[in-house]
């Protein structure tokens, strides 16, 4: 499981949303092995009074967080950052205006389809 929130000016990340988001779906999967039917994502479009980011960024400046199960290596969440930075630049966000952090939480910590997360059934893998 992996909760995405995308946050950037409207005007730069609105008309490519969908190469972003197939980008950053792209790269969980690759890197945390998650299912192509697995995508949750929030775009959070900000107007430039409400974004104060320095002046070394660009327009394009783009903050991902992302929520998971805790449990993956710190390879998996090295891999997942490097296939982010490479799959947002072919979307035309260069590495430079992508900043992104991993929050792990314990599974029982979630709450999904009306169980906690630690009794899910899960068809893919969280450990490793």
């Amino acid at each position: 499981m992996a909760q995405v929130k995308i946050y950037g000016l409207r005007s730069a990340l609105h008309p490519s949303q969908k190469e972003i988001s197939a980008a950053i779906h792209g790269a969980l999967m690759a890197a945390f092995q998650l299912p192509a039917d697995k995508r949750f994502q929030r775009f959070f479009y900000l107007e430039p009074d409400e974004f104060l980011y320095p002046a070394d960024r660009s327009e394009r400046y783009t903050i991902i967080e992302i929520s998971c199960f805790e449990g993956r290596s710190v390879e998996a969440k090295k891999a997942l950052i490097r296939e982010l930075f490479e799959r947002l630049a072919r979307a035309g966000i260069q590495p430079q205006d992508v900043e992104i952090t991993i929050t792990e939480t314990p599974k029982h910590n979630w709450g999904i389809r009306g169980a906690p997360g630690d009794e899910l059934s899960l068809n893919y893998k969280v450990n490793f």
